[in-house]
């Protein structure tokens, strides 16, 4: 059975810890439509992504 040679002090608990905290998902404002969307990622109701068409836009049916 694995045993703890020394005791784990609050400051490296702490450490390992720290990682745990999950962080929300960052939103960036839209330049052209003022909408909230992720960062680095194609907005998927216009099909833009750094000022190009890359998808077809949906339409709202």
């Amino acid at each position: 059975m694995a045993v703890p040679k020394k005791k784990v002090t609050r400051m490296k608990r702490g450490f390992r810890r720290s990682a745990d905290a999950l962080a929300q998902p960052t939103y960036v404002e839209d330049k052209d439509s003022g909408e909230l969307r992720r960062p680095h990622h194609v907005d998927l109701k216009t099909g833009m992504y750094r000022g190009r068409q890359i998808l077809q836009a949906k339409d709202d049916v």
